[in-house]
């Protein structure tokens, strides 16, 4: 099989330059706007990054954080040049504004960053497109005036999802789209965490595909049944057994570790994995481990979170009542249940409760649920408050923003098989074997 390319735009810490990576793809640049998340992009893929994710960076991009807009202001001519060169464009603009969990504004600016995509794109023209978000996208939406209400005007152009405007803008760009909602628990992740999986292909390939793009998301299954029995997983990874090992319970506490924590704080002492999920996630890691602080909960709050998961049915969100009876604030918190994957995670840490210790989940036991291998180190603040949420990437948020590297992966081996049976379809014609498809011959 041919070796394919890639680059990824809006590439948050690199959940999905990992999981192509480990499909086998090769990496030649990533785009991200936030100094922390590219901070722990560069940790793992460029500085002392192994053989097998490092990326091989153009000398004219330098290596920092990057905003799309500028990358196209001052090096388009640069990516023009890369024509040929990226067979795949990973990523997609930011999810903030699309997301139900928490209100969609359509003139919010994130939003018309896939105007700045599609640019990119025309720019490259690569072979494929591959694109992950939240359901939200394919919402349509009304413009709204101050109070919000839809603007009245008997011509008011009819609500359309930002999933559809991006795929008319794609089509003009000369690319097919095709989407798909998928759960990534279903692929060895132990995390139920649903996702709009969306896939562009150049309309000069389509017409070798038999069934066209939807193609794609056959290769996918087969990908994911392929990948469990690979690694050894079972169809579902419950969040104790990817978690266990990371228990606090009986086991030896130390002072947390992390160069960026500040005192104070405390890690359970890394131990031996007891299930196969632990066993990959602590291959290849060495030295102490990152992300391991534990949060400094005060006596009242612990022991109302020991009543939660003792009086509360896990695994579901807490409902109105059960919040007031807790006098919690928050519209969102979900006490984990040990015998099945992990409820979606957020950006917001306090979300989620471990199901069987009082207390918020860790960084790196977020990033076990998101699938990241225990040697991807995480920089930056572990989190952050108030308006800077808006505009800091810490940890947390560095995580839930991830796309799930095992999800990624699988995505990364159906779209290189996709591409391969275009380039075998394409080679058999010129040999004489097999006949022009019907459109290429119209």
């Amino acid at each position: 099989m041919k070796s394919y390319s890639f680059a990824d735009l809006f590439s948050g810490c690199g959940g999905l330059s990992l999981g192509l990576s480990l499909a086998g793809l090769n990496g030649k640049f990533a785009i991200e706007r936030d100094p922390m998340a590219f901070e722990t992009f560069s940790a793992n893929f460029i500085d002392n990054a192994s053989p097998k994710v490092a990326f091989d960076w153009p000398n004219w991009l330098a290596k920092r954080a990057w905003d799309i807009e500028l990358l196209l202001a001052q090096h388009k001519d640069d990516l023009i040049k890369l024509r040929g060169t990226i067979d795949v464009l990973a990523g997609g603009p930011p999810c903030q504004g699309f997301s139900f969990a928490g209100r969609r504004v359509e003139d919010d600016p994130r939003n018309l960053l896939f105007k700045k995509y599609v640019e990119v794109v025309d720019a490259l023209q690569p072979q494929a497109l591959i694109l992950e978000n939240v359901p939200g996208m394919r919402v349509a939406h009304a413009r709204r005036n101050i109070v919000g209400l839809p603007v009245p005007g008997e011509h008011a152009e009819k609500p359309r999802s930002f999933y559809d405007k991006l795929v008319d803008s794609l089509d003009v760009a000369g690319y097919r789209m095709e989407a798909m909602l998928v759960d990534s628990s279903r692929f060895g992740v132990p995390q139920r965490r649903s996702r709009l999986i969306a896939v562009g292909i150049r309309k000069d390939l389509c017409e070798w595909l038999d069934g066209g793009i939807r193609r794609l998301f056959v290769l996918l299954d087969e990908a994911r049944l392929t990948q469990l029995q690979e690694l050894g997983l079972p169809e579902a990874v419950s969040a104790s057994s990817a978690l266990s090992d990371l228990e606090t319970v009986g086991r030896e506490m130390i002072a947390c570790t992390d160069p960026e924590s500040s005192s104070g704080f405390r890690e359970v002492k890394y131990g031996k994995p007891t299930t196969t999920y632990q066993k990959l996630m602590q291959a290849g890691h060495q030295g102490n481990m990152d992300s391991m602080r534990l949060a400094r909960h005060r006596d009242d709050v612990q022991e109302r979170f020991r009543r939660i998961l003792v009086e509360c049915r896990k695994g579901v969100r807490m409902d109105n009542e059960s919040r007031k009876t807790y006098g919690l604030k928050k519209h969102r918190i979900y006490p984990m249940a040990s015998d099945e994957p992990a409820p979606t995670l957020t950006t917001l840490p306090d979300d989620i409760l471990h199901y069987c210790e009082p207390r918020i989940l860790t960084v790196r036991e977020s990033a076990r649920l998101q699938s990241f291998p225990d040697w991807f180190v995480f920089k930056g603040k572990f989190t952050t408050g108030g308006d800077r949420r808006t505009k800091e990437c810490p940890r947390y948020t560095q995580v839930g923003n991830a796309v799930p590297p095992y999800l990624a992966r699988a995505i990364g081996i159906a779209v290189q098989n996709l591409l391969e049976e275009v380039a075998s379809k394409k080679s058999a014609v010129g040999q004489g074997i097999a006949e022009l498809p019907i459109a290429a011959t119209a």
